[in-house]
């Protein structure tokens, strides 16, 4: 398992939404994104997000699995495309993540198969949350 060295910082994010209009969210670091609702619109959906923080977490994670095998140096650059299947039957939610990653650099396929199990298995925060199940602790207020 990769040892990581995380430096705390505050996480989470806070969503607006009046009685008509779309989610307006804040992160608690300063982030601020209008989310939309319509196929039709330009933006961010709620599944958009889902998939851009698992993307966004692999390559940065690849790039640390990189940095960890002494080859940083040798990448030029990672992506990694997510995609999602809605489930066809039971609650609504993502049945299956189909994740293609590239990473280019003067290294061979191997060592882009560990960058890549590294990232998604054992350094990404987001991939390790979806394989497990969360505990939720909802309040309600008025």
């Amino acid at each position: 398992m990769a040892d990581l060295k995380a430096r705390p910082r505050p996480t989470g994010a806070n969503a607006v939404l009046g009685r008509t209009g779309f989610p307006h969210v804040r992160s608690v670091t300063g982030g601020e994104i209008d989310i939309v609702t319509s196929p039709s619109q330009p933006g961010f959906n709620p599944l958009d997000l889902l998939y851009s923080s698992l993307s966004a977490c692999l390559v940065l994670s690849a790039r640390m699995a990189a940095s960890q095998l002494g080859i940083l140096d040798k990448i030029t650059e990672i992506t990694a495309d997510v995609t999602g299947e809605k489930a066809a039957e039971g609650l609504s939610r993502v049945a299956k993540f189909n994740i293609s990653f590239s990473i280019k650099g003067d290294i061979d396929e191997e060592t882009r198969r560990k960058i890549a199990h590294m990232a998604e298995d054992e350094i990404c925060t987001v991939s390790n949350t979806i394989r497990s199940t969360p505990e939720f602790a909802t309040t309600i207020s008025g």
